[in-house]
């Protein structure tokens, strides 16, 4: 049997567990999420694995793109510090914090770069929202010919359908779907 992963050619990514995180969810809570999400980043840490945790950020919001839409986009209600990464995720110094303005982690940013210059040819994705940022970064890194890997109880849509249709749909066509534990599990084999 094939290893899943090689933690030195493998790093977590992590998408938009910031603190403008809502409660609407499905079919895990953010609090799920950002537990799995950091039971995995702390355990590529310990195995020297490369951190990438992305957020969205912009000074005046400027720089964020503003299509023309059929239906409006919600409210952005954003307080002090709403681009900062959750705590739960322990920001460690050896981390990589990746700055974008649209859903996708790679368009505009360093993270291909990063990864190159380290050798990673795997990514482990997770993070809010599933069918936003996590897919659209999934699509960005097949695209670059990254392997995938899913964290599906690591991540999450604004709805349960959102959610199964990438899951059952698009990430089978483009990667391997794992649960945390079996992610954690393929970390410490030898």
């Amino acid at each position: 049997m094939e290893k899943l992963l090689h933690p030195l050619k493998t790093a977590l990514v992590v998408i938009d567990l910031q603190k403008w995180l809502g409660n609407q969810y499905a079919p895990y809570t953010a609090e799920q999420v950002v537990s799995n999400a950091a039971a995995l980043a702390d355990a590529f840490r310990e195995h020297s694995s490369m951190v990438a945790l992305v957020r969205v950020s912009s000074k005046d919001l400027k720089d964020i793109p503003r299509p023309q839409l059929d239906s409006p986009a919600p409210p952005l209600n954003l307080s002090e510090g709403w681009d900062e990464i959750v705590p739960e995720m322990r920001v460690a110094e050896t981390d990589h914090v990746i700055t974008k303005k649209q859903w996708g982690a790679f368009y505009g940013t360093e993270l291909d770069l990063q990864l190159r210059r380290r050798g990673i040819d795997t990514i482990v994705l997770c993070g809010i929202a599933t069918g936003l940022g996590v897919d659209t970064t999934a699509r960005e890194a097949f695209m670059h010919g990254y392997q995938l890997i899913f964290a599906i109880d690591a991540m999450t849509g604004f709805s349960q359908a959102e959610h199964d249709h990438v899951k059952n749909y698009i990430f089978p066509r483009i990667g391997r779907t794992r649960t945390t534990k079996e992610i954690l599990s393929a970390l410490t084999e030898d």
